[in-house]
Formats: C-alpha cells, structure tokens, sequence
C-alpha cells in the first residue's frame, strides 16, 4: 500500500502577542482577513474560522484520511476539538483587549460518524451565558449536506480583562 504525505507549515505563534491591543472579536476578525495567521493547531488540523460576531463564530474544516482513526472514520478527538475551538472563540469573542479565557470543561454528543465522504464540516459556537468569569457555550457540527455530526457545550474561565 503506497504511503501517504502530508506537509504542515505554520507561523511564528509569537505574532500572536503582537496585538495586545485587540479586543477578542477584533482578534478573531483579523484571522478572517488574513491580517494574524491560523493558529498552528488551525494549520495541522485544518479547520479555520470563516464567520465571527459578538457571541457567534463559525469555524469549517475539510475532513481528510490523516484524521481517520483506526476504524476508517474520523476519530472523534477531532470532532471534539473542532467544538472546543468554535464554543471558546465564540466566548472570545466577547472579550475585551487583554482579555483571555481556558475551557473548564467540555461535554460532546456525538450524532453520526464523520468521513472523507461527509465533506466540507461546518462548527457553529453561540454564547449562552456570559458573566465576569464564568461563560458557557454551547456548539454543533453539521457535514456538507447539512446533517448534525455531534452537538457540545462547554465552560470557560475567563482570565484577565473580561
């Protein structure tokens, strides 16, 4: 069976404290732009941001061989992550400049099983509640024909400026 290949490149992570100044919506709409880069786990999984608004982000990513797990379909980690990124920057997006947050916890529902066949994801992130340190989110994974993947809600601790 022939081997397969895929090459990864990323920037400098350190560009990222360049823009202290941003608020997190602001951050979120220069990775839209093209103006910040895709974070270096954006790059190797492939996922990137495509809608941001005040509480609501949009996050797709084409599904390839190279996140199947050994049962030939996508290993459910990536799903996951693809739900924590959209839940958390949907709470970014709420933040002031000098503001930042971590994921408490996560919850995922799994629907269906993702692969190469289910296209194009699309992760949608929404704000439920927003206080000065606690924000929840919740998230759902929808294929390239529409069809829920998985659903998810997440808390996050906010750090710093909220």
């Amino acid at each position: 069976m022939p081997e397969r290949v895929r090459t990864v490149s990323w920037q400098d992570p350190a560009i990222f404290r360049s823009r202290p100044e941003l608020s997190g919506l602001e951050w979120l709409r220069e990775f839209i732009s093209g103006k910040l880069p895709a974070p270096p786990f954006s790059e190797l999984l492939g996922m990137y941001i495509t809608e941001a608004e005040a509480g609501r982000v949009v996050f797709e990513m084409k599904v390839g061989e190279y996140h199947y797990s050994p049962l030939n379909i996508v290993h459910g980690g990536v799903t996951a992550t693809l739900l924590d990124t959209v839940m958390g920057c949907a709470v970014q997006s709420t933040l002031e400049a000098g503001g930042g947050y971590v994921s408490s916890d996560l919850q995922v529902r799994y629907v269906r099983p993702v692969t190469v066949e289910s296209g194009t994801l699309r992760a949608e992130g929404k704000v439920v509640h927003r206080g000065s340190r606690l924000a929840t989110a919740e998230g759902t994974v929808t294929d390239g024909r529409g069809k829920l993947i998985a659903t998810g809600t997440t808390g996050c601790m906010i750090l710093g400026k909220g």
